[in-house]
């Protein structure tokens, strides 16, 4: 299993992996429930998607416990039986690879399950009611998104406002889930600062996703926003480095880091160490596009003002989010008139991840 040193972030560029062990970087949570190794095991699974491994995998982190990803894709028939009669689930409890989950060696010794997004959901929900053998208590499960089906099948539910569920057992907070603590951040501030030293304040960093089933970021929309970058850096000089993530067209990537030349920029190319999280700790201004609730969640967990660059396409959750974070001051809509950016605002993090880690951990005991 390959180690990684905190929860994966959501423009990770690495290939998927077919399971990524997450070592707790916060000290084990209280007794009870513990798994052999004295910290608790948490048993993960998703769509290896960057952004679901972010905010599932951060979870399990900020709450001290050791996490096991393990990428699942049910097709549409395997969805259908998941919602079906106990008897006919059982079967389809599979993971990417096409195991049966019980046979998974980590799924045994786990003491709790993250299921994350509507497959995810499917199997988690299914998994509580079908224990792995040999257990003599049902293994608890916790939700990570809304799941699109019962609440009621899951221990606990976390969620983000924008979800609009509610229940007994649901816990909502602003900003998604994810492992970016204010140690961590301390942490790579410390790392890449002196890397940064030699470059001309202003920095502003560039956090790109890509397109998804509700936005588009192709040519156009790359050289708009390469348009608005090397402006401001004509007006207000500074630095400019981008990163982008698995997502990015590379027609549109092409695009952008032409223009991000013109002014003396950097776009990381994939080689080497990624300084994801080295931009959010370090920069004067950052900018992330519209596509990708998890990127604007870790970027608003840092210190510097964040202008969110619009896409065109529609979410109503992601909208509804980016609204939020509007109010609480947090982040900028870059407007269609707007040549350049604006001037940095001041801010202060924002992180809800702490306050749902504490109540998780009030509710089930451990």
């Amino acid at each position: 299993m390959a180690s990684v040193d905190y929860a994966v972030s959501s423009n990770d560029t690495r290939p998927p992996s077919v399971k990524v062990e997450q070592e707790a970087e916060q000290t084990a949570a209280p007794a009870g429930g513990m798994s052999d190794g004295g910290s608790s095991l948490a048993f993960v699974m998703g769509e290896d998607f960057a952004g679901m491994r972010s905010q599932a995998l951060g979870l399990a982190a900020r709450a001290g416990w050791r996490g096991v990803f393990c990428p699942i894709c049910p097709d549409r028939v395997a969805r259908l039986a998941l919602s079906g009669p106990r008897w006919l689930n059982h079967a389809f409890l599979r993971g990417l690879d096409g195991r049966h989950l019980h046979e998974h060696e980590d799924l045994g010794t786990s003491d709790v399950v993250i299921s994350i997004g509507g497959k995810g959901g499917a199997l988690g929900a299914a998994l509580g009611e079908h224990p792995p053998p040999g257990r003599r208590e049902r293994l608890p499960i916790v939700q990570v998104q809304h799941p699109r089906l019962d609440l009621g099948r899951f221990d606990l539910v976390v969620a983000c406002r924008h979800d609009e569920i509610s229940g007994d057992n649901v816990l909502v907070g602003r900003t998604a889930l994810h492992g970016l603590t204010r140690e961590r951040l301390e942490e790579a501030k410390a790392l890449w600062a002196p890397r940064f030293a030699h470059l001309p304040r202003p920095l502003v960093a560039v956090l790109v996703g890509g397109s998804n089933g509700r936005y588009t970021f192709g040519v156009t929309e790359a050289a708009r926003l390469g348009s608005v970058l090397v402006e401001t850096m004509r007006a207000e000089g500074g630095s400019l480095l981008v990163t982008p993530s698995r997502r990015t067209d590379r027609a549109a990537l092409r695009v952008l880091g032409d223009a991000v030349k013109q002014v003396g920029g950097f776009v990381w190319d994939g080689e080497g160490e990624n300084p994801y999280v080295g931009l959010i700790a370090c920069a004067d201004s950052l900018v992330v596009t519209m596509d990708s609730v998890s990127m604007m969640s870790e970027a608003v967990a840092g210190s510097a003002p964040v202008t969110v660059f619009p896409l065109p396409g529609r979410s109503r959750r992601i909208s509804t989010f980016v609204e939020e974070m509007e109010l609480a001051g947090r982040a900028r809509v870059l407007e269609a008139g707007e040549a350049r950016l604006q001037h940095p605002w001041p801010v202060t993090p924002l992180d809800d991840t702490p306050e749902l880690v504490e109540e998780m951990h009030r509710r089930l005991g451990f």
